[in-house]
């Protein structure tokens, strides 16, 4: 999957920074390539994804025209564009106890899993790790926070879908 990274233009946020952590992030073994998806970090059209970080204003707006209520807290995934909201890639979400490089990876594969067809999936059990597509910063539930879809072994941490 050919992608690119965009930030928004008002934003103090290196672009290439950005990209070099969403790249390590996309081509880590725990993510999507375990499950066979392979990504290409593109510059420029064509691309079949576009992960942008956006202002919390701009992530409302975007998400918002898709029928989504991000409250200026949360990212969402709008057909092919991933929408980060700044505040949530610069200040983590205190529901999760991992590093700052986690949560940003946990926003990557959570948004990037719905582009690859995912839906929300909730803890599968006490102090099991967090499926990525659950919704973290919404609780955990009785799991422990996770970053990744797959473990160390090349195995998906799943749980049951939401209702």
């Amino acid at each position: 999957m050919r992608y690119r990274v965009q930030v928004e233009t008002s934003l103090d946020l290196s672009l290439a920074d950005t990209a070099r952590e969403i790249n390590s992030v996309l081509a880590d073994p725990r993510g999507w390539t375990a499950g066979g998806q392979a990504f290409q970090l593109v510059s420029s059209e064509p691309a079949e994804l576009t992960v942008q970080v956006a202002s919390p204003g701009t992530v409302d707006a975007t998400c918002g025209a898709a029928g989504l209520d991000t409250q200026g807290e949360v990212n969402c995934s709008v057909g092919s564009v991933v929408v980060v909201n700044l505040k949530r890639w610069m200040l983590g979400s205190p529901q999760f106890d991992g590093s700052l490089h986690d949560y940003r990876a946990l926003i990557i594969n959570h948004e990037v899993g719905h582009r690859l067809g995912h839906g929300h999936e909730t803890c599968p059990g006490e102090q099991r790790p967090a499926p990525v597509m659950m919704q973290q910063i919404k609780g955990l539930h009785g799991c422990t926070a996770n970053a990744w879809p797959y473990d160390s072994d090349g195995v998906y941490i799943s749980g049951p879908p939401t209702a």
